[in-house]
């Protein structure tokens, strides 16, 4: 990897690390359903004109709407809200091995022992975070993380299978699903919606813009633009970098506190997500 393309990946690092604290300050004001809501409503205006029909894949392309948009989003963003962001941030990346399980079930895809290891590693590092005393207090919001990353494992097994759908238009898609049953959401299970637009600061503000444009149009198509020109076991390992930003950026700028079983579990489950990244690749490359 060329030092600028290095630098850029850094750069989707940061970007995707800081997205979480972002979103926890506006999650103080806003409520998830309505977070979610505005989030998306700002990528359909901006990348409305990438929306095409593909005649034969909408059914497709809208299940991957749906998991990727409403249902993976929404639990989501509800369990920043009801978590911490250093508890989400390495509690999401079970999206890894569950992608893995999905691909053995629905996609008859062999896995052997190091990545079942891998697998195995992560969940157990998950265990180990929730179950510290300091965690538990708010195991719904890890639990509505962990719901996430399974729906968004469905979603991510359908992108697998679609073919010539460009990532703008992908995130166009998923956001003209989302926003409209987001806001339906909200208007039934939340309340004082329009006081709360209308007293929220720039701040509040703020980290619906970041999660909408930096985090999603930014990072998403940089990876994107990264993944045509190396291979993944050249970019997957990097992506790790986003957790350990996030809890750097949770502990300065949030005082979030870390325990020691926290940091342990952390650790184990980004090892399993590591060997899972790095042999999806070599499988691929050379057959089980």
């Amino acid at each position: 990897m060329t030092p600028l393309h290095l630098a850029f990946m850094m750069l989707i690092n940061l970007i995707w690390g800081f997205a979480l604290v972002a979103a926890k300050v506006s999650l103080g004001h806003f409520p998830p359903l309505m977070f979610t809501a505005l989030r998306f409503g700002l990528i359909v205006m901006v990348l409305f004109p990438f929306l095409r029909l593909h005649e034969g894949r909408m059914k497709q392309l809208l299940i991957i709407a749906f998991c990727a948009g409403p249902l993976g989003f929404g639990f989501f963003f509800a369990g920043v809200a009801l978590s911490n962001p250093s508890v989400v941030a390495i509690v999401s990346q079970l999206g890894v091995p569950f992608v893995t399980i999905m691909s053995v079930v629905f996609l008859n895809e062999k896995v052997h022992w190091r990545r079942w290891t891998g697998i195995g590693l992560s969940f157990l590092g998950v265990m180990v975070i929730s179950f510290d005393p300091t965690v538990f207090q708010f195991i719904a919001g890890v639990a509505c993380v962990v719901v996430s990353a399974l729906i968004g494992s469905v979603g991510q097994i359908f992108q697998r299978q679609i073919r010539r759908v460009g990532v703008f238009e992908m995130q166009a898609w998923i956001a003209l699903v989302a926003a409209p049953v987001m806001i339906a959401g909200s208007l039934v299970l939340e309340r004082d919606q329009w006081h709360l637009l209308q007293t929220a600061s720039l701040l509040q503000w703020s980290g619906i813009f970041y999660t909408a444009f930096a985090s999603s149009l930014i990072g998403h198509a940089g990876i994107f633009y990264l993944l045509q020109r190396y291979e993944v076991s050249q970019t997957a390992p990097l992506t790790l970098l986003s957790p350990i930003f996030t809890v750097m950026f949770s502990v300065v700028l949030l005082g979030d506190v870390l325990t020691t079983q926290m940091i342990v579990g952390a650790l184990i489950a980004l090892s399993g997500v590591l060997i899972i990244s790095i042999r999806q690749k070599r499988i691929v490359d050379t057959g089980p």
